[in-house]
């Protein structure tokens, strides 16, 4: 459906007719600063998605490395048991 030149001079004549001459240039400019500001707000959004991303993957690092020092302090825990009981039957 391709639009011709005849059918793009009756378009803007309706427009005209509808808005009139004097509101035309500040109904373009409305809708530029709109398509500007949607395209910043796609721009911010998408910034905001991967500061999301790399939040998240903070937060699983921290997460194992949090487990990952519970699991040193288990065995250190045993460790000392051991070398305890160890003394014990030595008789220390």
């Amino acid at each position: 459906m391709n639009l011709g030149p005849t059918e793009l001079i009756i378009i803007l004549v309706i427009v005209m007719l509808l808005f009139g001459a004097t509101r035309l240039p500040k109904l373009a400019r409305s809708l530029g600063e709109a398509s500007k500001e949607f395209k910043d707000g796609i721009k911010e959004g998408t910034s905001e998605a991967e500061l999301a991303a790399k939040a998240a993957e903070k937060e699983t690092e921290a997460a194992k490395l949090a487990e990952d020092a519970r699991i040193d302090r288990l065995v250190a825990d045993r460790m000392a048991e051991k070398a305890a009981a160890e003394r014990r039957l030595n008789g220390e």
